[in-house]
Order: structure tokens, then sequence, then C-alpha cells
């Protein structure tokens, strides 16, 4: 007779068998054709212990102590709300739960370290403080920008299929595109985004999606690939420079705070 599993080893099965990437509702009907009857808010409840940057994790007694993520709780990460995909710290950044300064638990990024040396330390906060909380951020970001993004030279738009569905989180049998879309040659443009460094890892990723589209929509037309991050690796240029149809993008945040005069208040009535 096989060992039943625990829920959280049901949850882990789930997300594999969904490709890596998926929704709390996908995970839900995959346990409950697979595996019978689960109480729902204990499925709930538990994708919330094992994802590394949710901030209510910290409420269940899995994480009543500090640690940094590798036990067996720690492997999902949260791209938005009702999603998760599996935690990879090369691509989502190391996570931890801590404590703050008033000595209570909170979820949070680890400081990054393998920056490079001539980081100062000024420019490293400066990263962490101007970086994209979630991945979800940066890809949405992405989709509500895509007309003023240039790739090849050609601007881009997002992908729209035969039901409609539009480009973002868009679904395929090896994982879902964070941004699928076509330019005015019709050629397909895949985007992989990732929330802090670029690796060499995200060249499998990316290639994989790529050949998906070339087979299931592309056809004749060109397929290309473009890996977004804060930061690209010495390893992911050199494999980028072999291979002509992905290219490599860097984003970098900026904002100004500046104080507005309020100045006299005007038609007052005494």
């Amino acid at each position: 007779m096989d060992k039943k599993l625990y829920i959280w080893q049901m949850i882990k099965e789930a997300v594999k068998n969904l490709g890596g990437r998926t929704t709390y509702s996908e995970i839900r009907n995959y346990i409950r054709d697979n595996h019978g009857e689960v109480n729902e808010s204990s499925i709930n409840y538990q994708i919330v212990v094992c994802t590394v940057n949710h901030p209510s994790r910290i409420h269940y007694p899995e994480n009543k102590k500090p640690r940094a993520a590798n036990s067996r709780y720690d492997f999902l990460f949260t791209t938005g709300r009702g999603q998760v995909e599996l935690y990879d710290p090369e691509k989502h950044g190391r996570w931890e739960i801590c404590k703050n300064e008033y000595g209570k638990l909170t979820v949070a990024q680890a400081e990054i370290e393998d920056l490079p040396d001539v980081e100062t330390a000024e420019s490293t906060e400066q990263e962490q403080e101007l970086s994209f909380p979630i991945e979800s951020h940066l890809r949405d970001f992405i989709a509500q920008n895509i007309g003023v993004i240039r790739v090849d030279g050609e601007t881009v738009k997002l992908y729209i299929d035969e039901n409609g569905r539009e480009g973002i989180e868009y679904p395929t049998d090896v994982g879902r595109i964070d941004v699928l879309a076509v330019d005015k040659e019709g050629s397909f443009v895949v985007f992989e985004t990732k929330l802090s460094r670029g690796s060499d890892k995200a060249m499998g990723q990316i290639s994989r999606y790529m050949g998906w589209v070339k087979i299931k929509l592309a056809g004749n037309k060109r397929v290309k690939g473009v890996i977004v991050a804060k930061r690209t690796d010495e390893n992911l240029k050199y494999a980028v420079s072999v291979i002509p149809n992905i290219s490599l993008f860097e984003y970098e945040l900026n904002f100004k705070i500046r104080e507005v005069s309020i100045g006299e208040k005007k038609g007052n009535k005494k």
C-alpha cells in the first residue's frame, strides 16, 4: 500500500506536474483528481506556509523560527495574487524568515551576496530599494509598456490568440510564458523576466518556451527571445553571444521626490 503523502508533498507534486508555475485553483484541482478530496482551506494554508516570499507564512507553526529558505517548507514563490511557481534562488533571490528591529518575525529578501566587487555598499542598498518587489510587477510593467520596447529595432505588441487571450502569463505545455508578443512582421517574441540577476540557467527556460511557440504557434514565422533582468551575469552573456535569436535587456528604476508648494487657498468664504 502506498504511503499517504502530506499535503505539502501533494502541493509540490502538483506544481511540478503543472509545469512549475500555476495557480491555487489548479493545485486544488490536481490534488482532488489525483489524491481524492482534501480540505481546500488546508491546501491554501499549506501553499502559504511553503511560499518563501508570502508575508503571512510566519503566522503558522512551521515557520515560527528564523531561518534561511532551505527547509522542506520553502519551495514556492508567489508571482501575483493566487499564483505561484517553484522557488529558484538564482531567479528569485534568497529569502529568509528573520526578526526585525522590534524582535518580530518577518519575511525578507536576504542581502545579495554575489554582486561584483566594484559595487559599493551605497549602490547595493540603492539597487535593493529600486528593484521590483516581486517578479509579477516586472512582468506587468513590461506588458503595460510593450509599445515602447523595441526588439531588433522593431516595436512589438502583446500577442492575442484566437480565443482572445492576451500574451501575459501565457500557458503552454512547458510552463507559462511571462510575456508573449509579436512584431509588425508577425514574428513572435518571448519575454522571460528575472527579478534580480539573470544567469545562464535562464537559457534553458527561454529556449524551451521558444521551441514550444515555434512548433505550436509560429509556423514559418521567426521566434525571438528576450531575457529581462536587473543585471545579467557573464555566463549568460557568453551563452547569448552564440544564439542570434535571443537578446538581453537590463531594467533600471528611477524616481524623484519633490516638495509640492501648497500656496494660499483661493475662494474661501469668511
